[in-house]
């Protein structure tokens, strides 16, 4: 009795010990995003749907993230985090951890992780997207999903090694995604480089990434994709401005298929009033090395009003419509097919966080 009482003892000393807690933490976290989207031409015909849409205006979430203090400014870092599909319940298709599975130190010389985790590029561009990536309706990640318009940067990378740092306003990394291939250490291997300033208001970012196919036998060439970003933001007082742009070049190792080169544009306000946040954004590609008759070159213009109803709820509105040339389908989500040249939408939502 006198050993398990001193063992009890110990138990709690570890978990009620303020010191001993103050050496590790785990948070529980998340991101409940869920609401009701009107759309036009979702189908040949009339087309028009009402759906319930997960993530109207961000994808709904929920992980693990913890550290450990080793000494000597010193930590040890993990973050599991999953997709939540709110119409369904699923995990928003895909592993459970399909967003972060990641572990790694952190300490006065930055951060790295080893796992799979966003891109540099993802972390950088997020900042300069006035929509902040919201899934109705944002093209900074991609393209429409219809038409040769669906393109854009890779947002996270299975079996990277992730370097971020600081130093003032500066925040620069980079991300190189293994391939794994034996005796091809090119084939399937991804980078991303970048970096941002931000002081007295004004915001730059600049970024880069490449990913490499598998080479092909009929070729000996491999399929490259690369993308870069340059983004500014400006902060006065309940105003905020930004605007950014990505280049896009695919090259192909296919014979017969062409490559593709592409820019995307966007800009955006937002005006904060009390509790209340508007804002209006738009987007345009510009597709080239395409024959006339395939150039959707698509425009989306989008209007949005959030209002805070606390630190953690809030309701939201947001309407858009989105416009292809030469007849070519346009679709206002990046996941979502259209079948017309244009469409339009509206989505309702409420987003609570924990």
């Amino acid at each position: 009795m006198k050993k398990s009482a001193r063992a009890l003892a110990v138990v709690a000393a570890l978990f009620l010990d303020p010191a001993a807690m103050a050496q590790s933490e785990v948070q529980i976290y998340g991101i409940i995003d869920a609401g009701v989207e009107y759309v036009n031409h979702a189908a040949p015909g009339d087309g028009s749907v009402v759906r319930v849409v997960s993530g109207g205006k961000n994808t709904s979430r929920w992980g693990f993230r913890g550290s450990e203090d080793l000494g000597a400014g010193l930590k040890a870092v993990f973050n599991l985090e999953g997709a939540i599909g709110m119409d369904t319940g699923d995990t928003g298709g895909g592993p459970l951890f399909k967003r972060q599975a990641n572990v790694g130190l952190e300490g006065g010389f930055g951060r790295i992780v080893v796992g799979r985790s966003f891109t540099t590029t993802y972390d950088l561009v997020s900042k300069f997207d006035p929509m902040g990536y919201a899934p109705n309706y944002s093209w900074a990640t991609t393209g429409s999903a219809t038409g040769p318009s669906k393109y854009g940067m890779t947002t996270g990378f299975d079996n990277l090694v992730k370097y971020t740092g600081h130093s003032g306003g500066l925040t620069y990394g980079a991300t190189v995604g293994l391939g794994e291939q034996a005796g091809h250490a090119a084939d399937g291997r991804k980078v991303a480089v970048g970096g941002s300033w931000s002081g007295g208001g004004l915001g730059v970012m600049a970024t880069w990434e490449q990913v490499n196919g598998n080479t092909l036998a009929a070729s000996g060439r491999r399929d490259q994709t690369r993308a870069w970003h340059l983004g500014a933001a400006y902060q006065s007082g309940r105003w905020r401005t930004m605007m950014a742009m990505r280049g896009f070049e695919l090259d192909s190792a296919t014979p017969g298929k062409a490559d593709l080169r592409a820019d995307t544009c966007w800009a955006g306000v937002s005006y904060l009033v009390g509790n209340v946040t508007l804002t209006g954004a738009a987007y345009h590609i510009n597709t080239r090395n395409l024959p006339a008759s395939r150039d959707a070159d698509p425009t989306m213009v989008v209007v949005r009003a959030m209002v805070a109803f606390s630190k953690r709820t809030t309701f939201y509105v947001v309407a858009a419509q989105a416009r292809a040339a030469h007849g070519q389908p346009i679709g206002l989500s990046r996941d979502e097919l259209g079948s017309a040249s244009t469409q339009t939408g509206l989505t309702t939502g409420i987003q609570y966080r924990f």
